[in-house]
């Protein structure tokens, strides 16, 4: 099992920044990849970034350019900064892990982080 606790929610006028993190815990050793989502009031949740335990990432393109994730292995720790920050970037932010074992893919997610961007 792993445990995902975010953080770094809040509101933020439009162009601003926020940095999210998002810490696991459990069985951390076998996780291949972690990632943000987000899902705005009415809509279907969307990938906003991912990263690979190799350090590969991947965005959306609506964030390419503004958000930047990274990852602190050492801590078992991702981190998402935003920046330029637009009111269409208001949502739940979840973190995500993929851990892989033995062929079977398992997916994991956080409770949810609240980013609201105020124009």
């Amino acid at each position: 099992q792993v445990q995902l606790v975010e953080s770094g929610g809040g509101l933020v006028q439009a162009g601003g920044s926020l940095r999210l993190s998002c810490a696991a815990s459990g069985s951390t050793g076998s996780i291949n990849a972690m990632g943000w989502y987000r899902q705005a009031s009415g809509k279907q949740r969307e990938l906003v970034a991912s990263i690979t335990g190799r350090g590969s990432t991947n965005y959306a393109d609506s964030v390419k350019g503004r958000f930047t994730i990274s990852s602190d292995n050492a801590k078992n720790t991702v981190y998402l900064q935003m920046n330029s920050l637009k009111p269409e970037d208001t949502a739940v932010y979840y973190c995500n892990a993929r851990r892989i074992v033995i062929s079977t893919t398992y997916t994991y997610w956080g409770q949810g982080t609240q980013v609201t961007v105020s124009s």
